[in-house]
């Protein structure tokens, strides 16, 4: 019961149900839930362990709202990471790989066009990510990404939110695809890179924060990339 409340929440909070800053009162969530106090306690301990809840004094548990200093660091690491892993697609990758990531990227411009709805876009971009990991083959880079993938899911599912990132972080990732199908591994990572500086700018324009931060990190990312 517990996980199966875990994977609830977890959900509700990345796709932005429970708001960041939102109040997860245990006694409402035993009524919803019809779980024990003690259960609903642990699924709270895991929420907070993957930083999406926040337990503040003379207030209890809230929806985490990743600061400045968390989202420039989480977009900065992002970026490397997704930038080796397109580059290792495009150079190891099989064909049939390649295929499944074109098929991946019709489906995602598809659920755009049929909804415009940012969650299914949202969708439709972690399964799209789950086919370039598969073809990257890296396990350790796999791992690290998981490690904060809800926090990533947070601030993607918070970028896409606004008017125009939509049409422009499909535009990025046919950008990606397009490059790993030349297999040109060099113009996959930097394209990769580019597309995680954009969200972070996105970002940080929405919340009006962090905007000289992240002016800072870009010149870096660039030279890593």
């Amino acid at each position: 019961m517990r996980d199966q409340v875990l994977r609830l929440l977890e959900r509700e909070i990345v796709e932005l149900r429970l708001k960041p800053g939102q109040r997860l009162l245990e006694r409402e969530l035993v009524e919803r839930f019809g779980v024990s106090r003690t259960t609903i306690r642990e699924a709270l301990g895991q929420l907070a362990a993957r930083g999406l809840v926040t337990n503040i004094p003379q207030k209890g548990a809230v929806v985490a709202t990743p600061s400045q200093k968390q989202a420039a660091e989480i977009y900065e690491v992002r970026a490397e990471l997704e930038g080796i892993v397109a580059r290792q697609f495009a150079q190891r990758a099989s064909d049939a790989d390649v295929r499944r990531l074109r098929e991946a990227f019709t489906a995602m411009e598809d659920r755009y066009r049929e909804s415009r709805d940012p969650i299914e876009l949202l969708r439709a971009k972690a399964e799209l990510y789950e086919v370039l990991l598969d073809g990257a083959d890296n396990g350790t880079v796999r791992a690290i990404l998981r490690s904060f993938q809800a926090r990533i899911a947070l601030m993607r599912a918070t970028t896409l939110g606004a008017p125009d990132r939509p049409a422009q972080s499909l535009e990025e990732i046919r950008v990606i695809v397009e490059a790993i199908e030349r297999r040109d591994a060099e113009t996959a990572a930097r394209a990769s890179v580019a597309h995680v500086q954009n969200a972070a700018r996105t970002l940080f324009e929405l919340t009006g924060e962090g905007a000289e931060e992240s002016d800072e990190a870009r010149p870096e990312l660039e030279s890593a990339s």
